[in-house]
């Protein structure tokens, strides 16, 4: 429980610091819904998923408001449909992706995540079914998010999927055309994909987790932030080890936080409580910026010399702060920097200080990847499917998971702004190559072999 000195401190970070608890999500098995039928597969997955959380939004808002702690989201993420559904048919799988999208409405839930596939090692019929089905499927609803693996450690890169995955995005691009490609915005291409991820795009539930499981996802950049900048106010000679010592005393609070509202909510809903995931994810909303802890830290934007290794030492401050707090923490736990939906990270876009070529770099150290990155329309598949190649080998190499949410925007070119709507936000279309100097590797398929570090038996 918390002590009521971390209370006091709780309530100013609620007060003051935009601490709130970013999601709280119900994982939910659908293995044994399993059908050859696929309407028979819906009626048990509607059936299922109603039984479970028919009063989890309800759970949810007692919970935040018995606590003061406002629990912003409210979703459920799902066993991977390609596997659960695997007998279906492309255009079965666009109707289960609605199905879905139609529960999540009536049960009041913000995003349903697991409409994906594991493919690092090959497709099944299923996974080639699915990722057919995922332009038209994405475009057709407004809930439903996909993750698709195509990389592991272990297994390596399946370049066939990494290829297949840029015509995707594509096709996915197109027909959401009218809404600057927002169907990508729901659509993630992970290295190393996690089993227990509570925050959307890419949020699943893995083979081996419980039938039905509660994890939730703390966010607190913004405390981050204040934390940093009274610290430095009180005394001015603190240096980065010491101010590495405040991150992670503020990441220990947050975790706390939030472990104790996941808690409450798997209790009351007789459910067994899985992760806290402490990853600071921002908004496009001031005072709840990833980008403004860069600036606390003496940058003068983020995207200068200097971001890559702010970000090493930020990430893994907030890690050992939320492994201190909780024996289960999961999920990804770090800093995400999402272009579009952190303000000043997109500002950083706009003004030119952070480049495509710096974002990946500083991928290799933080939490996700290339998240949220808005591109020309006229970004070839291949161009797409050689960017998502370098952010699998950075997961891969590093033993870490990486991942790319990209979005080439419809009819608009570099410099022009893309606008999604919410948490999702607005960013500047950053530039990337494409004069053809990815298509002969993208060609050449296969699978690139696991690393040498993947023998660890």
């Amino acid at each position: 429980m918390l002590t009521e000195r971390e209370i006091i401190a709780t309530l100013d970070m609620l007060r003051n610091e935009n601490l709130d608890v970013r999601t709280v999500t119900l994982g939910v098995s659908l293995f044994d819904c399993a059908s050859d039928d696929a309407g028979r597969f819906i009626d048990r997955v509607r059936a299922k998923i109603s039984r479970l959380a028919a009063n989890f939004v309800d759970v949810c808002d007692e919970v935040g408001l018995r606590y003061g702690i406002p629990v912003v989201n409210k979703r459920i993420s799902i066993s991977p449909i390609a596997v659960a559904a695997c007998a279906a048919s492309p255009e079965e799988m666009i109707a289960i992706a609605v199905a879905l999208d139609d529960l999540a409405a009536k049960l009041r839930i913000d995003f349903i995540g697991g409409f994906g596939a594991l493919v690092e090692k090959g497709f099944t019929q299923g996974d080639r079914a699915l990722i057919e089905a995922l332009p038209e499927a994405l475009a057709k609803t407004g809930r439903v998010c996909s993750s698709i693996n195509v990389a592991t450690t272990r297994a390596g890169i399946n370049m066939d999927a990494v290829a297949l995955m840029g015509r995707t995005i594509k096709q996915a691009a197109e027909l959401t055309a009218d809404r600057d490609g927002l169907g990508c915005a729901k659509l993630v291409v992970f290295a190393n994909i996690p089993q227990d991820v509570p925050f959307m795009a890419g949020a699943y539930l893995g083979v081996g987790e419980p039938d039905a499981v509660i994890n939730v996802g703390v966010s607190g950049p913004g405390v981050v932030k204040k934390a940093i900048d009274r610290a430095r106010a009180a005394n001015p000679g603190l240096d980065l080890g010491q101010l590495s010592e405040v991150i992670k005393r503020t990441a220990f609070k947050v975790t706390r936080v939030g472990e104790l509202i996941g808690r409450q909510v798997a209790k009351k809903l007789d459910i067994p409580f899985g992760v806290a995931d402490l990853s600071l994810a921002p908004t496009p909303n001031v005072g709840d910026s990833v980008g403004e802890i860069f600036q606390s830290l003496g940058l003068k934007s983020i995207g200068n010399p200097g971001s890559t290794a702010v970000l090493a030492m930020l990430n893994d401050a907030v890690k050992k702060g939320g492994i201190f707090a909780s024996s289960h923490v999961g999920g990804l736990s770090g800093a995400f920097i999402p272009v579009s939906e952190d303000l000043h990270i997109a500002e950083a876009a706009r003004k030119g200080h952070l480049s495509l070529e710096k974002l990946e770099a500083m991928t290799s150290v933080c939490s996700v990847g290339l998240d949220m990155v808005a591109l020309p329309g006229d970004t070839s598949a291949a161009t797409l499917a050689g960017i998502i190649a370098d952010e699998m080998a950075i997961g891969v190499i590093n033993s870490k998971a990486t991942a790319a949410r990209l979005i080439p925007v419809p009819g608009k070119k570099a410099g022009e702004m893309a606008s999604f709507g919410g948490l999702l936000g607005e960013a500047t279309i950053m530039n990337a190559p494409n004069d053809g100097g990815s298509d002969g590797f993208i060609a050449l398929g296969g699978r690139i072999p696991a690393p040498v570090q993947s023998f660890k038996n």
